[in-house]
């Protein structure tokens, strides 16, 4: 191994006495920005081509520093690796170990960058990786859901406004609103692809370089769109990560919302879903009991999302330009919520493998609470003239007949409708059929079995 007499931190020739234990301790970030190692290997690669590239170095010391990082690479990936705090973070870490592989030479891979511009465009590489990982799960959420509707198109349920009877639908289009959701999840994290795809390499501390380099070249290399336009903000810019953290918690709001409504349905005050063995827990001194744990936890975790992006609001909130100590912590930030949405996602996809619905008891429950009622208002407008205000009335009335005589809408015959609206014929009894109910709801986005077949028809062939 070559002797490195710069195998210590990299500041010491200005800085003369050694720093502070408690300062090394909070100054080191390798223990979190370790995960960046495949994309900062990656991106000296490119950045050392483009420095021969443009003659800044010789073929030799490329082929010197490439040798050695693809070794370091390696030794990381066998577990060989030594993370060392003392060199602060996975950049000083990598250049450390490169000055021990292939010497001296290894002094020029950080020409004309900066560590400020190097974080920069690991952290945008690992983003987009991390954006792409989410996707795929957010696809197989989708799936499972689809797989959970088709199963349940001609499942009749009460649709509820402030958790009161409202509406008879299909339980199958109830599950579709999650899938428009989780749809919009994706075009959230799509749009931030598009929006973080400019190369911060080159930018070098804030204020560009003297040297004579190529950023569209390493742009192309490293897979982004174009180079930053100005190098203060590139420094300073952290909205790729507030953008991510953003849609994070959205996605994470859109698990909640679901966990949170099939934790009411499970329980036997509703009994509308059953939820197999396999996702149900215990309990220590009550033997009967199965709980919805993996639902709560799923309810509980979107707090910590919420929390760490309101954490890197607050960082970013009156912060100066350019680069200040307090954007350390948007590494950890963003790997804590990436882990716990990836972690959420492949939870809710079990989950929703291992929903039944009470087919029975949903019927059940739409029976009560008159939900048929604006069928009958809609009925008295398109065949009896009324407008919707007058047509609003006579079925309140005929409601408060119901409930008077304590019989649903269907239990009432025709002479007890005509007393209340003369006009009435034998064949408004028809409207007060659930499942017709349901599958009258024609208009686009609504609950009839033939839009809910084509609805899950157009997903299946976009997925």
């Amino acid at each position: 191994m070559t002797k490195n007499k710069n195998n210590k931190t990299i500041w010491r020739t200005r800085i003369k006495k050694n720093t502070s234990s408690i300062f090394q301790k909070v100054g080191s970030s390798i223990d979190i920005d370790k995960r960046l190692y495949k994309e900062d290997i990656h991106g000296s690669i490119v950045h050392v081509e483009m420095l021969f590239k443009q003659k800044i170095i010789t073929f030799k010391i490329k082929n010197k520093i490439i040798y050695g990082l693809k070794k370091i690479e390696k030794e990381i990936l066998n577990k060989k690796f030594e993370f060392n705090k003392a060199y602060e973070d996975i950049h000083m870490n990598i250049e450390k170990r490169l000055f021990e592989i292939i010497g001296e030479e290894a002094g020029y891979i950080h020409t004309a960058r900066s560590r400020n511009d190097q974080v920069i465009t690991d952290f945008k590489i690992w983003i987009k990786s991390a954006t792409r990982e989410i996707d795929i799960i957010l696809n197989k959420v989708i799936n499972s859901t689809i797989k959970l509707a088709e199963k349940n198109i001609y499942t009749v349920m009460p649709g509820f406004t402030h958790l009161k009877n409202a509406q008879a639908i299909s339980f199958a289009h109830y599950l579709m609103a999650y899938i428009e959701m989780f749809s919009r999840d994706k075009k959230r994290f799509y749009n931030n692809l598009n929006s973080l795809n400019e190369n911060p390499l080159g930018v070098a501390a804030l204020a560009g370089t003297t040297f004579n380099i190529d950023r569209n070249y390493t742009t192309k290399k490293l897979g982004f769109k174009q180079p930053t336009n100005n190098s203060i903000d590139t420094i300073s810019d952290r909205d790729f990560v507030l953008d991510f953290l953003y849609s994070v918690a959205v996605c994470s709001t859109h698990i909640s919302r679901i966990t949170e409504e099939l934790i009411i349905w499970n329980s036997e005050g509703f009994n509308l879903i059953t939820l197999s063995d396999k996702i149900v827990t215990g309990s220590s001194m009550m033997p009967q009991k199965k709980n919805p744990d993996l639902l709560e936890y799923l309810r509980g975790k979107t707090g910590n999302v919420y929390g760490n992006l309101f954490s890197m609001l607050t960082i970013l909130k009156g912060l100066p330009l350019s680069y200040f100590k307090d954007l350390q912590d948007d590494k950890e930030i963003v790997f804590k919520s990436y882990d716990t949405l990836l972690n959420c996602l492949k939870i809710l996809d079990e989950i929703l493998k291992n929903i039944y619905a009470n087919k029975k008891q949903m019927l059940e429950l739409a029976n009560i609470g008159y939900i048929t009622a604006t069928d009958l208002a809609d009925y008295l407008v398109k065949y009896h003239s009324m407008s919707f205000r007058s047509a609003y009335q006579k079925t309140a009335e005929i409601v408060n007949l119901a409930e008077k005589k304590k019989k649903r809408l269907n239990e009432l015959n025709i002479n007890e409708l005509k007393k209340i609206e003369p006009k009435l014929t034998n064949d408004v009894l028809k409207v007060f059929d659930l499942e017709n109910s349901v599958n009258s709801k024609r208009s686009f986005g609504g609950t009839s079995f033939d839009n809910i077949k084509k609805m899950i028809m157009k997903y299946k062939k976009h997925k």
